[in-house]
């Protein structure tokens, strides 16, 4: 009897599992000890796509898959929900917010469409609350704490905006970048390390505001801007170090040079 790939794989999942003759390390696994695996997997998905490889791509949307399996074989072994059950609840939310799509909303323009998405979440917290569920309050709630920092950052500071706690435009905020930087440059001068890490943090704060007012994700131009980078550098290392010498033997000089190289070819 044949079977669909999903059905397949749930079933490797419960012989990995299986107490009698399932794999040590996977029986091992819990909910929390699989999360740093699930955000390993979530940005390698990310570098597929900055890559372009569709067999790759497909490769790591795999992976990303399998920890749902994974997450929910461990929910269905304790008798809290299987599978079925996670694809059915994001299945009725989806269609549950978009009624401009599903139901008998009509005319919506990209603004309306996110306006109506937030009224629906605003609703479905206030159900969650009367129902007895525990749901946090205020409108900085629901932002995950286990996001990067970088992220974390533009999601609360967008939240913040859309009550009206924000910066005019792009210009005032770079004003604030700019005293962040002062003062950063005042912590350094002379206080101790925890004050120059509290002003550094305000001061990448503040540029996560900046991007979100540019219209940018801080998170995916930082990721960029790593990338370029580390390419510049492959590329400078293997200029400077084609005559056997290594890096520190070079010295910084060389290493400038070979940097600007790289950068003048780029253009």
């Amino acid at each position: 009897m044949s079977t669909t790939p999903i059905a397949r794989l749930l079933g490797i999942m419960a012989s990995l599992r299986d107490p009698e003759g399932g794999c040590p390390w996977d029986l091992a696994q819990t909910h929390a000890s699989i999360v740093p695996y699930t955000i390993e997997e979530a940005y390698e998905v990310a570098d597929a796509v900055e890559g372009g490889d569709p067999e790759e791509l497909r490769d790591e949307l795999g992976d990303l898959l399998f920890q749902v399996v994974f997450q929910a074989r461990i929910a269905e072994e304790a008798g809290r929900f299987a599978f079925d059950d996670v694809a059915t609840a994001i299945a009725d939310k989806m269609v549950r917010r978009h009624p401009h799509i599903f139901g008998e909303v009509r005319g919506l323009d990209s603004d309306g469409v996110n306006a109506q998405w937030a009224a629906i979440k605003a609703e479905e917290r206030a159900a969650k609350a009367r129902s007895g569920r525990p749901a946090p309050q205020g409108t900085l709630a629901g932002v995950p704490l286990a996001l990067p920092a970088l992220a974390r950052a533009e999601k609360i500071s967008r939240k913040a905006a859309s009550v009206g706690f924000d910066w005019p435009d792009a210009a005032e905020v770079i004003a604030k970048v700019r005293e962040e930087t002062d003062e950063v440059a005042q912590a350094l001068d002379g206080e101790g390390p925890e004050a120059v890490a509290e002003e550094i943090g305000d001061l990448l704060f503040s540029v996560a505001n900046l991007a979100r007012h540019a219209g940018v994700d801080p998170e995916e131009a930082l990721r960029r801007a790593n990338l370029k980078f580390q390419r510049r550098f492959d590329a400078m290392e293997a200029e400077v170090t084609q005559d056997g010498r290594t890096l520190p033997e070079a010295g910084l000089a060389a290493m400038e040079a070979a940097w600007v190289a790289v950068k003048r070819r780029e253009r």
